[in-house]
């Protein structure tokens, strides 16, 4: 027989996607124990991001609907499961891109989880963060620094792992050239980054207007890109060793190939379902490569987390309470928000 400890379920709000297309629609749901491995999270803040839209627009296979967007999370351990060994009742940790992993596919042997053949991701095949409590595997939970709030934190769990995960596994050294395409959502991550980093950064983005707030973010120079030809001015500099693009347009990545040194690299982690335009002229002649990066794990996100509690990095947020989660994802959609749309609870 069950004692009462274990028949113990709580209700929780979440906003739930019934189909592609819908509407976020506000329900309840019972949260039992958590088993095994698992840990309950009382969620204190979820950022939404922009690939959020995936499962509510029906843009990604293998979403199981209905399903509770949201990657960006941060919350409490409420409850442990009875095989949890390193977390406890109380502590704050952070979920985001990596929810869960097989543990027996070529990518999990060998500790890259993100690559997992079957990774769990939340709002994608298991629930996420746009909810007052949620259930994740104890390994895939990253300690949040206390020098980080939570609303602030959450954004860092995907925008900023990947910027700070591509930055620093792109072959550039302290010093070196390194241009950051945009400075939106992840952009204003990675220019900050970038400058803690210790590179010599330039940010490219549109209007002369947005300088001063480039120079604030750390940037040493900025390049106008709707009256200055990118590749040129990047060219006058000798060219840059890494070039970071975090729009989520093609055709606007494209100028930067030219803009490359000799062994220059183009890192792409804004998503395009649109093509690159790249010569194979263009990669010969100059030995330039292009590569992407995913998120991270969540010892990824402990570093990222703990190098921003360090330096002082820190998303710009605009905060919401649960309640008008529709309306937050609309002014992300918008792309009016500056510069990351977070859910409070």
């Amino acid at each position: 027989m069950k004692t009462a400890e274990q028949l113990k379920v709580r209700t929780a709000s979440v906003a739930e996607v019934t189909k592609p297309g819908a509407k976020l629609e506000v329900t309840k749901r019972e949260i039992g124990l958590p088993s095994s491995r698992h840990v309950i999270l009382k969620i204190q803040a979820c950022g939404i991001c922009h690939s959020d839209s995936f499962p509510i627009e029906g843009h990604f296979p293998g979403v199981k609907y209905p399903v509770v967007p949201g990657h960006e999370i941060v919350g409490t351990v409420e409850e442990v499961g009875p095989d949890c060994k390193r977390l406890k009742k109380g502590d704050r940790v952070g979920v985001g891109w990596h929810g869960g992993h097989c543990a027996i596919c070529p990518s999990c042997r060998s500790g890259d989880f993100i690559t997992c053949s079957s990774l769990e991701t939340p709002g994608i095949n298991i629930d996420g963060g746009y909810a007052e409590y949620a259930s994740f595997p104890e390994e895939v939970c990253a300690m949040v620094p206390k020098q980080i709030e939570s609303a602030e934190a959450a954004p860092l769990l995907c925008a900023g792992i990947t910027t700070f995960n591509a930055l620093r596994h792109s072959g550039a050294r302290p010093g070196d050239l390194v241009a950051i395409l945009g400075l939106g959502g992840l952009g204003h991550l990675g220019v900050q980054f970038a400058s803690k980093m210790g590179f010599n950064t330039v940010a490219i983005a549109r209007g002369d207007d947005k300088a001063p707030f480039a120079k604030q973010l750390g940037a040493k120079l900025y390049i106008n890109s709707e009256r200055q030809n990118v590749a040129e001015e990047l060219k006058k500099l000798g060219g840059v060793k890494v070039a970071l693009a975090t729009v989520t347009n093609a055709k606007a990545m494209t100028p930067l190939i030219d803009g490359l040194a000799i062994d220059g690299r183009l890192v792409v982690v804004g998503a395009d379902v649109e093509p690159m335009q790249i010569s194979p002229v263009q990669l010969l002649m100059g030995r330039r490569s292009v590569s992407g990066w995913p998120s991270g794990t969540a010892k990824d996100s402990e570093e990222c987390l703990e190098f921003a509690a360090l330096t002082g990095v820190r998303p710009l947020i605009e905060r919401f309470p649960f309640k008008n989660v529709n309306e937050a994802y609309e002014r992300m959609m918008s792309g009016k928000a500056r510069f990351r749309a977070v859910i409070e609870f």
